[in-house]
């Protein structure tokens, strides 16, 4: 696929353009050097061009040694450099050390001038004419300008990786036709991988991966993004999501982090399942427990991934699991895999845990055998009254999946309480064999038919009404007269 990627120094709008590009807000932007770290990709032209958004280089960052590698990377896949650089800003220092990089490089180079709001262009131009790269574009990213002649010159200097794709995807069609075993892709599982900083997520996604992807770095904070990366492995799909480590609310500093903590959450929400790394020499701490209920709350598969085992003594470790196992009491459901993702130590086993996770999070069960499981459950254990009257649970039927959601029918329903409906959700999930995944129980009333409405009276019942209604009358005045 024809690939361009985005390379320039910090802060000159490359994850600005990126968005621009693939029409979505997938990249964190702020007015922050060196905000992006990890490379992200993206498909724009109708799914046609792999665009790749990469880090600032010879930033004032220390990560400028990881970031540049993670650039010679997104380079070594291009087939076309998009050198961002800032209208605003001149040619720097840095801009000059690039573009002898690029050169040396000897890849197509167009040379994106942005921020270009409000100067002369013939300016600009003169500018960045001494760089001495054929190709130029004038954008300003931000608003849109010069936008739809950007889109074409990159198209152009795609053209030949352009029409060698569209031959080979037409030669693949061509021969997905005459085969008679070609099945539709499965579904992909979306899994975020979430945790407070520095427990090892990027290095768990890297080891997963088997490439160095995202940037891995002994401080907290490395990852500010959350970065979807799509992959195959086997014949099943994944979207793997590598997130911001999330520290207490109270310390989470600027307005870099906070966004960080909203994307991270966003990923949750996008996901199917959730690997909730910790870090094994310090246990399950309470911001893991606050990020559990974030994935709880959003009903996602879970599996609890107590990363740098390697690090735990031998004889530490089974103290480890039954302090883990204790503070996991109010969710024993969860399955821990005990890791280390620097040395791959139990990773592989990660890609089974997902997809039983995955499937347990897919309701199948029918009406009647869920109402059959309610009525075993409600005749070993019933509900207790309220205010003398039993509540009663009728039947059940499925609701949706992922979380399996049930919903019970019944009487007084509202006044279900918690402890029980826990004994409903564990009682469905052993029966169903529910791995790694909450249950939802929906509780619904049945109404009145007849609420609000009288009985009509017969003619019958109208004549003995009014016959009553004169006897009271008569025995009313009979009572005033013999009080007198």
């Amino acid at each position: 696929m024809a690939t361009a990627a985005l390379v320039g120094r910090p802060n000159v709008g490359k994850s600005t353009l990126f968005n621009r590009l693939t029409q979505q807000r997938a990249a964190l932007v702020a007015d922050v050097p060196g905000l992006t770290r990890d490379r992200r990709y993206g498909r724009i032209d109708d799914g046609r061009i792999t665009l790749i958004d990469t880090g600032g280089l010879h930033g004032d960052d220390p990560f400028a040694g990881v970031l540049a590698q993670q650039v010679e990377l997104a380079l070594d896949e291009a087939d076309l450099v998009l050198w961002v650089v800032d209208a605003r800003d001149g040619v720097l220092a840095d801009d000059e050390d690039i573009a002898a990089m690029l050169r040396r490089r000897g890849l197509p180079t167009l040379l994106v001038i942005n921020k270009i709001d409000g100067l002369a262009e013939a300016d600009v131009i003169a500018e960045f004419a001494g760089l001495a790269f054929a190709e130029s574009a004038l954008v300003s990213a931000s608003q849109g300008r010069g936008m739809a002649t950007f889109g074409e010159q990159l198209r152009d200097l795609l053209a030949p990786q352009l029409a060698a794709e569209a031959e080979a995807r037409a030669a693949e069609d061509a021969d997905a036709d005459d085969a008679d075993d070609v099945n539709a892709p499965g579904e992909r599982i979306a899994v975020a991988l979430i945790g407070r900083p520095n427990v090892g997520k990027s290095t768990l996604t890297n080891r997963l991966l088997g490439e160095e992807r995202q940037v891995v770095f002994d401080a907290p904070g490395t990852t500010r993004d959350a970065i979807d990366i799509p992959m195959t492995r086997g014949a099943q799909r994944y979207l793997l999501i590598d997130t911001a480590g999330v520290r207490r609310k109270g310390r989470t500093e600027g307005i870099v982090e906070k966004f960080s903590v909203v994307k991270t959450l966003d990923a949750i929400e996008r996901a199917q399942v959730i690997l909730l790394v910790i870090d094994a020499s310090e246990g399950l701490v309470e911001q893991d427990l606050h990020l559990l209920g974030y994935a709880l709350d959003a009903g996602r598969g879970i599996a609890l991934c107590v990363n740098k085992w390697d690090a735990v003594a031998g004889d530490e470790r089974a103290a480890v699991l039954r302090e883990i196992d204790r503070r996991l009491g109010f969710a024993g459901w969860i399955p821990v895999a005990p890791i280390s993702a620097q040395k791959g130590t139990g990773v592989g086993k990660l890609w089974g845990l997902v997809r039983r996770i995955h499937r347990g999070g897919a309701l199948q069960a029918s009406s009647r055998q869920l109402t059959t499981l309610l009525e075993n459950m409600v005749t070993a254990h019933g509900p207790p009254s309220v205010r003398g009257r039993p509540i009663k649970l009728r039947f059940a039927h499925p609701s949706a999946s992922y979380p399996p959601t049930i919903t019970v029918h019944g009487n007084q329903t509202a006044s279900v309480p918690d402890s029980y409906m826990r004994f409903l959700e564990n009682g469905y999930r052993n029966a169903l064999k529910i791995f790694g995944n909450p249950v939802r129980i929906r509780f619904k009333t049945g109404d009145n038919p007849y609420a609000g409405r009288s009985n009509a009276l017969s003619d019958r019942q109208k004549r003995r009404r009014g016959r009553m209604i004169e006897h009271r009358k008569k025995r009313d005045k009979q009572r005033r007269k013999s009080r007198r």
